[in-house]
């Protein structure tokens, strides 16, 4: 029995809703990186770092190869990198929306 597509981008977009996961794909947005570098940016514990990957590892959203004793992460596809700059961009016409909404209530009251 296959899930229904609408399904699907829901368990999609919950593997997505974490801060870690995301912070460590905008981070990938810029190309791959090692868990070390991974972990300065982040300023986490290893373990909950290595719980993270897993999750999006299982999801598919991520790659990691190994280079020696270096494990490297990347995005599994250009697709998630757009998809965090139209996060971006939403988000950022949403709190521009809100702003104005702000501004026109203290006019309001002020007027």
């Amino acid at each position: 029995m296959t899930v229904p597509l609408y399904q699907a981008k829901a368990e999609f977009f919950r593997t997505l809703g974490h801060p870690v996961r995301i912070r460590v794909l905008e981070l990938l947005r810029r190309g791959p990186l090692p868990v070390r570098d991974l972990l300065v940016e982040l300023d986490i514990e290893a373990s909950n770092l290595s719980q993270q990957l897993a999750v999006l590892r299982r999801a598919g959203i991520v790659n990691a190869t190994r280079d020696g004793a270096t494990v490297v992460y990347a995005l599994s596809t250009p697709d998630v990198a757009d998809l965090m700059v139209a996060a971006r961009r939403i988000l950022a016409d949403l709190l521009a929306g809100q702003g104005e909404l702000v501004a026109e209530l203290r006019a309001e009251t002020h007027g």
